[in-house]
């Protein structure tokens, strides 16, 4: 990790972040014109959105990322997998999915498992990311579903979705990297709302920071 944080290293590991149920097409467009300007990692948006926020960001270096299972993970594995490969058709190239919370706490892991390669699959050469909600999970849960994810070839794991009762502590993206050591990358989200915050995460292991406060977090930093 760089020892000295700026605007332009800090931008590139932002995914800019609108997943509320209300958002409109003039705050995607918002969105893309942001991350466009600022030239964060990605715009990540609900499946709705993906083909107006890959048409606002074409020509640019910011990739489009859209949330699967969202935000429970409840939802049967063949719509995820199908939720993935649409979105990936419109124009995603991430796919941020929430695993199967209710499997992992039942200690179904297999089923978990297999949740997260049919994405995976469906995915195609598009990254996945798997959102393993850790304020639901014990911390022998957090490494068991780390280990889940990188045995069903995804190529993140993620804190958080934002909707659970708790988002990114330094605690647990620590917990994440041992877990996964070099094999995978790590996305921090939810509560991250300064550049405090997001150095911190960074510096804990984080490849990866999803805030809907980007913009706010480079204004603070020095170009």
């Amino acid at each position: 990790m760089p020892k000295e944080w700026n605007k332009a290293n800090i931008a590139k590991t932002i995914d800019h972040t609108v997943l509320k149920a209300t958002a409109t097409a003039e705050q995607i467009r918002e969105l893309c014109a942001e991350a466009r300007a600022h030239r964060f990692a990605s715009v990540c948006v609900n499946p709705r959105w993906v083909t107006l926020a890959a048409k606002e960001l074409s020509g640019s270096e910011v990739l489009t990322c859209a949330v699967i299972g969202f935000p429970l993970g409840a939802n049967a594995p063949e719509t995820k997998a199908e939720e993935a490969r649409l979105a990936v058709k419109q124009g995603a190239h991430e796919v941020d999915m929430v695993i199967d919370l209710g499997s992992m706490k039942a200690g179904d892991h297999k089923a978990v498992e297999d949740d997260i390669r049919g994405v995976v699959k469906a995915a195609g050469k598009a990254t996945v990311k798997v959102i393993i909600e850790t304020c639901y999970l014990s911390d022998d849960e957090k490494r068991i579903a780390c280990e889940l994810a990188k045995k069903a070839g995804a190529h993140f794991v993620k804190t958080s979705t934002g909707f659970g009762t708790g988002g990114a502590t330094i605690e647990d993206v620590k917990l994440m990297r041992k877990a996964v050591g070099d094999s995978m990358k790590i996305k921090a989200s939810g509560g991250i709302r300064s550049y405090h915050d997001a150095i911190s995460m960074l510096e804990a292991g984080a490849d990866r920071l999803g805030s809907s406060s980007g913009v706010s977090i480079v204004a603070e930093l020095p170009e």
